[in-house]
């Protein structure tokens, strides 16, 4: 009964890990995690975050995904405000530019309630395409947005300088 029960177990931890990294393995090739991390705003846990890239070889120019799986509720329009606000952070003060991103992502960021995830994926051909919960919900084509966009966690201006080392496997500090 009890060697069932864990053969059971195995089979759906398996399956899990599995489907939350089902785009990522469709996307990229030979996916493998560069870093991970949490995010924590003052004392609420926001998202888990995991970076992958081929060979598990980050490198800003090419090919990665970033998967965040929400730890909360959140409004995807909230989540698109968010993004703007934290590009904005960066130094990128297009407001037109800004603007149009961010109606772009409010199209394509639905609610998402504490378990979803969120992946974004870095092409080859500089676009980015967004997944919920492995499904596809949209993509942008635009070589600017995806280099500001992953900046919000990959860039050395990041706001949170201490997640940006755990997901690019940074141990120097």
């Amino acid at each position: 009964m009890r060697r069932g029960l864990l053969i059971t177990l195995l089979i759906m931890c398996t399956h899990t890990v599995n489907a939350a990294s089902a785009p990522v393995s469709n996307e990229l090739e030979n996916p493998q995690i560069v870093g991970e991390g949490k995010f924590t705003y003052y004392f609420w846990d926001v998202y888990n975050a995991t970076l992958y890239a081929p060979d598990g070889d980050w490198d800003k120019a090419g090919s990665f995904a970033l998967n965040l799986e929400y730890l909360r509720d959140f409004e995807g329009k909230k989540i698109a405000e968010r993004s703007i606000e934290e590009i904005k952070k960066q130094g990128f003060t297009d407001e037109g530019v800004l603007d149009q991103w961010r109606q772009e992502m409010e199209k394509i960021f639905p609610d998402v309630s504490d378990g979803d995830s969120i992946t974004g994926i870095a092409t080859s051909d500089n676009a980015t395409r967004f997944f919920l919960n492995n499904e596809l919900i949209g993509e942008i084509a635009d070589a600017s947005f995806t280099e500001h966009f992953f900046n919000i966690w990959l860039g050395e201006k990041t706001s949170e300088p201490e997640l940006r080392d755990k997901l690019i496997g940074d141990s120097s500090e």
